[in-house]
């Protein structure tokens, strides 16, 4: 198997490095500054579950090969449509593209770019980031590949490919037989923590321990949930224990990437998590309010981050 994984930061980095270390042949499409550094250095992977330093094949954009059997997709929702134009000589007839992204909305997007027959379903689950050396930092034990389907046969020959492909990686992987069960899951949990992290400006655990906190923290999860059961796909019982143990927890230093993007002046991606949530609760006639509360917050940081970077100095 063949596979092209977009970018080598934290999360492109880790899942693609770890598959090319247990023998896959991945390549990584990364721009000339960071192949001339993975050229120079290797691609380090710092973790708990072991380090490793890889000669990873690269590619750069007008140089890409292919067609390969699978692409992993992995980038920010803001710079997906750069990211599809960066790919797109990759995939051939028979290539498979695997998103990684957090959310719900990539998917309407990659499938008129690529065809929906083309696109799998599929998420992450890592907290991993890129160091100052260009390392790739995963920080704690847990780093989760889930791929599916999104319709038809779940055990298609594609995906058992990739299941066998993955077979002595050093992270856990799972074939899902209801991708967009799996993937709303984390899509509620997810927008929970950065509604609330970025609207509160604090950890979970500063949350929970201030007056209302942990009230609050109950009802915004509840929101996301009633999205997700108006779109068919109510949470499971377990998956609504885990985010409640996690999001309540007044011991918790837990926040999302998101709410770190913003502390550091970033882009963030509001309106691909919690802006589009909140569309797909108007449609579906569920009242969000503390999701739309943490909607305008982000939307007002956007707007005055572009404005301050518009001023010239």
């Amino acid at each position: 198997m063949r596979m092209l994984v977009l970018g080598a930061g934290g999360t492109g980095g880790y899942f693609g490095g770890r598959a090319a270390e247990a023998g896959v042949d991945v390549t990584f499409l990364v721009r000339e500054a960071r192949a001339g550094k993975l050229r120079r250095d290797g691609l380090r992977i710092k973790s708990p579950l072991g380090d490793a330093t890889l000669a990873p094949q690269l590619a750069v954009a007008g140089d890409v090969g292919g067609p390969y059997d699978v692409v992993m997709l992995s980038c920010k929702a803001y710079d997906l449509y750069s990211a599809i134009e960066a790919i797109r000589p990759a995939v051939g007839e028979n290539t498979v593209v695997l998103p990684i992204l957090n959310g719900m909305r990539q998917y309407e997007a990659l499938d008129a770019a690529f065809g929906a027959h083309r696109v799998l379903g599929g998420l992450c689950q890592i907290v991993a980031t890129m160091g100052p050396e260009g390392e790739v930092v995963h920080m704690g034990k847990h780093a989760n590949l889930v791929y599916g389907e999104r319709a038809g046969e779940a055990r298609s020959a594609r995906c058992v490919a990739i299941e066998q492909a993955l077979a002595g990686v050093n992270y856990t992987h799972r074939l899902s037989d209801d991708i967009y069960q799996d993937i709303w899951e984390k899509y509620v949990g997810l927008t929970t923590l950065a509604a609330a992290t970025c609207l509160m400006r604090g950890t979970i655990g500063q949350i929970v321990s201030s007056d209302g906190g942990e009230a609050f923290m109950r009802a915004l999860l509840r929101e996301s949930q009633a999205v997700s059961a108006a779109n068919g796909h109510p949470v499971r019982p377990e998956a609504d224990a885990a985010a409640l143990k996690s999001q309540t927890d007044p011991a918790s230093s837990l926040t999302a990437s998101m709410f770190r993007d913003l502390s550091q002046g970033g882009r963030v991606e509001g309106d691909h998590l919690v802006g589009d949530m909140v569309r797909r609760a108007d449609v579906a006639g569920v009242d969000v309010p503390y999701l739309r509360v943490a909607n305008i917050h982000l939307q007002v940081y956007q707007a005055r981050r572009a404005a301050a970077q518009s001023v010239t100095p």
